[in-house]
Order: C-alpha cells, then structure tokens, then sequence
C-alpha cells in the first residue's frame, strides 16, 4: 500500500510509538525575509556589474615585508597580478588609492604598482585596518564613488578588516582576490569565507577588466586593455600576441 507522507506542521499532534501516548509538536521557526534595504541581498541583475565611472580601487600593502611570507599563492602571479590591475585601472581612469603600512619597516610598494601612477603618493600608516585611516576613506570618498575595489596582502588582515568595516558602514565592496595573498592557502580561504559572509564581492583581476569594458565595440579602452592582457594575462596574452600574427603572416601564392 502507498505511503503519502506530509510535513508535520506546528501545533500538530502526533503518536510517539515508544510511549503510546500523543505529543504535541512545538512551533517551527518562520523564515522572514530581509527588508530590500538589508546589506545582505543576492548580488544580481545589470546594475549590480562594476562600472569604471563608480569604481575607486584601494590596493593595500603590497609590500616587500607582507610578500616575504607569502604562501597561498606564487608570490611572481600576485605581482603580476596586482600590476595588471594597477593597469586596467589605469586604462578606465578608474581612482586608484595606494597604501602601505609602516613603509620605513616593511618596504615601500612594489614599483610594478607605483609605476603605473608615478605622480601619486603613497598613503603609508600606522593602522593595520586601512578603514580606520581618516586619510585613506577621505581619498576615497572624495571620488564620489560607490563601487569600493580592494586587493591586498594580506587577505586574512589589511584586506578582510577594512572590507567588513566598509560593508557594515553600506559600501558595495568588492575583493580582487588573486591580487591579494596569505600566509597559508587557509588563511587566505577563511579569510574570503568571512568576507562573502559579511556580504562583499568576490571576483578576480581579468573578470574586473572584463567587466569594465563589458563591449569590445569601445575602442577607446579596447585597445589600450589588449596591451594590458598581452603581458599580465599568462596565456590569453600570449594567444593574442600569436592571433595578431597569423592575422599579419601574407598567404603564400599558390
């Protein structure tokens, strides 16, 4: 015989067989869902991608200090990558706001990043939580911008606590996450847990260069991008640069 079976719901009576007598069930929790104003709602549709005209990039300690230590990642690839996105900031004329701490001690930022904005100085601290830093959130928010982009070393400290204070004070915050680095692989995934869980924005430095140029039909930033991708890009460079040359090789005669 066919068994149909319900969920039991609240205040409903039910026989327990061990005891042979009926019990009563006690009141369920009740999901309510979150006010449309909560900071903690899905991240999607159009206007949630990233702009270059909202964007203001933090990078924080990208320092010989907080490198030397660093274990989640090949340190060569979050140069690289820090570069690259150092760069595409540069090409979208996006606010790019450089941080280090304690510079004297730890290192003065990798001139790969503080070559791309040559006539800008570096904000240098005492704070380990950049957002505690009056100079550094007023450079931010005399941008105008919204849009907060950080990548850091390292992931689990100078970029997780300013992340979370910002997203608490109404920021839409985003972390590039293979421009920051930890000291152990777990510390560098703990640490991107507790930000997504405090409602930030995970992504990586080409899928924000992406984002920004949303159409290759823009050709004021297409080709200046390409020059970008072509050496911080590892093999969607290199298969650009080979592209261009079959396009460039003439067909030989028959």
């Amino acid at each position: 015989m066919e068994r149909r079976y319900r969920a039991v719901e609240a205040d409903d009576k039910v026989e327990d067989h061990t005891t042979q007598r009926t019990v009563q069930m006690p009141l369920r929790h009740t999901h309510h869902p979150a006010p449309e104003d909560a900071s903690m709602t899905f991240r999607n549709g159009l206007d949630s991608l990233l702009r270059p005209e909202d964007s203001v990039l933090v990078l924080i300690d990208h320092q010989p200090y907080q490198l030397s230590n660093l274990n989640s990642h090949d340190p060569h690839m979050v140069v690289n990558n820090t570069t690259g996105l150092a760069k595409a900031a540069k090409v979208f004329g996006v606010p790019t706001i450089l941080t280090s701490v304690l510079e004297a001690r730890g290192g003065k930022i990798f001139p790969h990043v503080t070559d791309v904005f040559p006539d800008q100085p570096v904000i240098d601290r005492t704070f380990i939580n950049t957002w505690e830093d009056r100079k550094v959130v007023d450079a931010v928010k005399a941008t105008g911008r919204k849009q907060l982009i950080i990548a850091g070393l390292w992931t689990e400290i100078c970029v997780a606590m300013p992340v979370i204070q910002a997203l608490g004070e109404g920021w839409d915050v985003t972390v590039i996450t293979d421009a920051c680095g930890a000291v152990t692989p777990e510390a560098h995934q703990v640490a991107i847990q507790r930000m997504i869980a405090a409602g930030a924005n995970m992504m990586t430095w080409l899928a924000l260069a992406a984002e920004w140029q949303r159409d290759w039909a823009r050709m004021d930033t297409a080709l200046a991008l390409n020059d970008v991708i072509k050496y911080h890009a590892a093999g969607s460079g290199i298969a650009f640069l080979w592209e261009q040359q079959l396009l460039n090789t003439p067909v030989p005669a028959n």
